[in-house]
């Protein structure tokens, strides 16, 4: 995507061929600056402390990680290490797990000296492949908000709303949620997004709102309450997000405040549709409520908000009461049943193991082996 006229990528090489490079994500939309890594645990940080984040890019970066550690040591306890390392950074997003194992399955069987460039070759392959799993993502979504504007009268917007953020800056690029926003505005579909904030870390305001502005896309910021009163309203055409792991079953776990969102568009009727790449499937998993882990951060994210002052400073602001204490799960689980369809990267399925299944028996089989 392009940012001031200039294409990014969310992460790629550095100008001296081995470090990695990423957009500092806890910097926007106030300031674009990127960091650059050189090393594993730079790495696992960056993920910790969501540098980088989003389920995608997660597992993009922690594949570039084990890539770093290997050119320190590459030997088999350097390589577990490795992995270890980068796998305790955050619970929820299955694709650093499916990441990790896929550098593993890659890097294991090869001699020390073979695995440097190896990794870097691995990586960049899963960094190319999630780029074309989105857009594949986006042309099936497309389908979809083709078949809403069908149903308007010509010119008539479409109302699309998202939660958290599920764009170009959660994955390598293009996005999941976001990938058909961006196809329907540039097939010249009047489409507008209500973007929720989403709370605590306005992913939404600060990261979503500011792609869909430079790419032109019409979007209104909304507070994460306001939802269901939009849908009852009958101005929203369609909810669509993403999700940091699917069960086999379709269990969808996503940022906090989805389940909420999933229960009003079933209660008025509207289309609640989950964007995914299969590597965000966990084929081990069958019941999300009892089984997804579900990341706990800092209170702090709560009880605390970064933004910019009158004067022009960028700042954090304490916006809790003086003595009171702060949960902060990071994400829900919202049931099947709530799920109108999960698009991927070969179609959209029902969110349901047989629909799962259908298209992707390879990996429904493998698992089940």
């Amino acid at each position: 995507m392009k940012i001031n006229g200039q294409a990014y990528r969310t992460i790629w090489l550095a100008q001296d061929g081995w470090r990695v490079a990423v957009i500092d994500q806890t910097k926007l939309p106030f300031r674009f600056e990127t960091v650059t890594l050189g090393s594993a645990e730079q790495a696992a940080e960056a993920i910790r402390s969501m540098v980088v984040r989003g389920a995608p890019l997660i597992g993009a970066t922690a594949a570039y990680g084990v890539a770093l550690a290997m050119r320190v040591d590459a030997s088999d306890g350097a390589l577990e290490a490795a992995l270890a390392l980068l796998g305790a950074t955050r619970p929820t997003a299955v694709n650093l797990h499916w990441a990790l194992a896929r550098m593993r399955d890659r890097l294991a069987p090869l001699a020390p000296e073979e695995r440097m460039a190896a990794a870097y070759e691995e990586a960049a392959a899963l960094c190319d492949e999630d780029v074309a799993l989105c857009r594949a993502i986006g042309e099936h979504g497309l389908g979809i908000i083709r078949e809403i504007a069908a149903g308007k009268q010509p010119g008539e917007r479409i109302n699309l709303l998202t939660h958290c953020n599920a764009g170009w800056l959660a994955t390598v690029d293009w996005g999941t949620a976001l990938a058909p926003i961006y196809l329907a505005h540039d097939a010249g579909i009047p489409i507008h997004v209500w973007v929720d904030e989403t709370r605590p870390r306005n992913q939404g305001a600060a990261l979503t709102a500011y792609e869909l502005g430079s790419h032109g896309v019409p979007h209104t910021v909304i507070s994460d309450n306001a939802g269901g009163h939009l849908m009852q309203r009958g101005e929203v055409d369609m909810v669509i997000v993403g999700t940091d792991r699917t069960t086999a079953t379709g269990d969808v776990a996503n940022k906090i405040g989805t389940y909420l969102k999933a229960l009003a568009a079933h209660d008025n009727g509207v289309p609640f549709y989950v964007a995914l790449p299969s590597p965000t499937i966990d084929w081990s998993l069958s019941d999300g409520l009892r089984e997804i882990p579900i990341e706990e951060r800092s209170a702090r994210e709560v009880t605390h908000l970064a933004g910019l002052s009158e004067d022009g400073e960028v700042g954090t602001f304490r916006i809790v009461a003086p003595g009171s204490g702060a949960a902060n799960p990071a994400f829900d689980v919202t049931p099947a049943r709530l799920v109108t369809g999960l698009i991927t990267e070969r179609g959209v399925a029902p969110a349901s193991s047989e629909g799962l299944a259908r298209l992707f028996p390879d990996l429904a089989r493998g698992a089940a082996a």
